[in-house]
């Protein structure tokens, strides 16, 4: 495969647009802190919605759908499908909370909601703990993606990928703020949406494949095409399905999929114009991101089924790819090898562009932590302005640093997905929980913290060496995980002194106003509920249209459209303030 002069020039001007809208953007992110970190807090739904999708089309994103479809079939994907009702959880329940804090972080919350010199230490523990180790773990899981898409399609090594990309998102990152993340996210999702369809058309009519309903017919795809994964197999039932409905969409925290909302997520809630914008915002992102994304990846997947049946196929056919690089995720980027000259160049400046946006906004959330909520908190507190924007632009350079260092030690998607699962297992409930139950204080956040990380951390050094001392199946990982961390923190909650409360009556003027804080509650389930069928209503019609079944698919979109005008009607009636 050869890129041509029209391949290179896409992508070309893909990095001239990126780094010019940085620069434009970057004569308001001068002004404040609160200009580069939070467009000035008039961000309109749409914008912010479109940035918080863009962010979580990662380039390691297609490639983890590739590996779930290739291994557990279409109904693997339900690992995170389940993650929608976290999302909507989010959107009728804390996105109007988000935004009445008026907190420029959402580490602020600890010392809004919290009392006592622990509630600082806590802000800035979580701050190092979230802005730099944990944004590590996950830039560098998108660092290796980057890394194996530009193996295959530029014959680039991984070193060479990171130094190349790492320069111009550090640029445009740390010039154009959160304004400048926001515009260039804009821009790579529409690029990033329209080479991933466009793509998919191609490649499912390549004659090696045969067009749609040939691919549907293969012999070895038919096994992988059920909606729902197979309830007569208790491992895959239980993996699949059981555990992320009963266990992991409530227990863990996931960056994009919060409980209670959190991370980039309530950044971009906290840039919001208002209240409405910010739940408008979150909503469009939980529809955009589990509804309208996932099907080109999809059929991709199950596409390279037919051309690449094994990994051993995809290792012969690029015998250059190391072995630390070798796995399912990268039948992704080997199928993109079959597109022509100017499509290519689309589809990989599409790949180029998720990968960039979701490293930006990482590296604009993180480095927001480490200005916010460490420095200026508890090194600076007489931090000038130009100061804080300063150490801001400096901790984008050296989380994008850590984040390429980290990546040479992870293997595929899976692996990092895996690992921040079982990382966040057992403090979701928390989060959760502490906009309501007076009792939740500092002690019980650092216990969650601690206990899930020391537990993650034991099962994945376990897990890479030659002889594990002990082997627990990736599920049952998960499940001690969250049984030992949530017993752990309740019992510190128990066991020691809520807030004053003085705080607590503050926090709860300020959220909650003169209202009850359960208010409307019975009517926010009801959206809950309506909002999750929906979802799943559109995602699955998708599906049954492009498998033919026209009568289930014509019955889902009826259930998503009343699902939808019932969300409107409780809107319209204020019943969801």
């Amino acid at each position: 495969m050869q890129l041509t002069f029209l391949d290179y020039s896409i992508i070309l001007i893909f990095f001239l647009v990126s780094l010019y809208i940085g620069i434009r953007a970057s004569k308001s992110a001068k002004k404040n802190s609160a200009e580069f970190f939070l467009s000035g807090r008039n961000m309109p739904w749409w914008l912010l919605g479109i940035s918080m999708v863009a962010t979580t089309f990662a380039a390691d994103t297609p490639g983890l759908v590739t590996e779930l479809v290739r291994t557990n079939g279409v109904s693997g994907n339900w690992v995170w499908w389940a993650l929608l009702l976290t999302g909507m959880l989010t959107v009728f329940f804390y996105a109007k909370l988000w935004r009445k804090s008026g907190i420029t972080t959402d580490l602020e919350f600890y010392e809004l909601r919290y009392s006592g010199k622990i509630a600082g230490i806590l802000r800035g523990f979580r701050a190092i703990y979230l802005g730099l180790f944990f944004n590590v773990v996950t830039m560098a899981g998108v660092c290796l993606a980057g890394a194996k898409i530009a193996n295959i399609l530029l014959g680039l090594s991984q070193t060479e990928t990171l130094l190349y990309s790492s320069i111009i998102i550090v640029i445009y990152s740390s010039l154009g703020g959160l304004k400048g993340v926001l515009l260039t996210d804009f821009v790579q999702f529409i690029i990033a949406m329209v080479g991933s369809v466009w793509a998919t058309i191609y490649i499912v009519n390549l004659p090696e494949i045969g067009g749609l309903d040939a691919l549907l017919q293969h012999s070895d795809v038919t096994t992988k095409l059920d909606l729902l994964p197979d309830f007569s197999n208790k491992e895959t039932l239980i993996t699949l399905f059981i555990i992320p409905f009963a266990v992991q969409w409530w227990s863990t925290w996931y960056p994009g999929a919060e409980p209670g909302g959190g991370g980039y997520i309530a950044q971009r809630m906290l840039a919001a114009k208002d209240e409405k914008n910010a739940t408008w915002a979150t909503l469009f992102f939980n529809f955009a991101h589990y509804a309208i994304r996932p099907w080109p990846w999809i059929l991709v997947g199950l596409a390279s089924i037919v051309i690449f049946p094994d990994v051993s196929n995809i290792n012969t056919a690029f015998p250059n790819l190391s072995q630390e690089m070798q796995g399912h995720d990268v039948a992704y980027a080997a199928m993109m090898t079959y597109l022509p000259a100017g499509l290519l160049g689309i589809v990989l400046t599409s790949l180029i562009a998720a990968f960039m946006s979701t490293i930006s906004t990482q590296l604009n959330w993180g480095s927001s932590y480490i200005v916010n909520d460490f420095y200026s908190r508890f090194i600076n507190q007489e931090a000038t302005e130009k100061q804080k924007v300063l150490v801001g632009r400096i901790a984008t350079i050296v989380l994008m640093l850590f984040a390429a260092i980290f990546s040479f030690y992870l293997q595929s998607a899976k692996d990092v997905f895996d690992l921040l699962l079982q990382i966040g297992a057992g403090t979701g409930l928390l989060f959760i929980l502490r906009w309501f139950w007076h009792r939740i204080n500092p002690y019980s956040e650092i216990a969650a913290m601690l206990i899930s990380f020391l537990i993650a951390i034991v099962f994945f050094i376990n897990g890479k060496m030659e002889n594990p001392l002990f082997e627990i199946k990736g599920y049952w990982q998960l499940i001690i995980g969250v049984v030992i961390t949530t017993l752990g923190w309740i019992i510190v909650t128990l066991t020691t002194q809520p807030s004053d409360s003085q705080t607590l009556e503050n926090f709860n003027a300020k959220i909650f106003g003169n209202e009850n804080k359960f208010k409307n509650i019975g009517y926010k389930i009801i959206a809950f509920f309506c909002g999750v069928i929906g979802v799943y209503g559109f995602l699955f019609a998708t599906g049954n249209f492009i498998y033919g079944n026209i009568t289930t698919a014509l019955t889902l979109t009826i259930i998503t459209i009343v699902s939808t005008l019932v969300i409107m009607r409780l809107w319209r009636k204020k019943l969801l303030n």
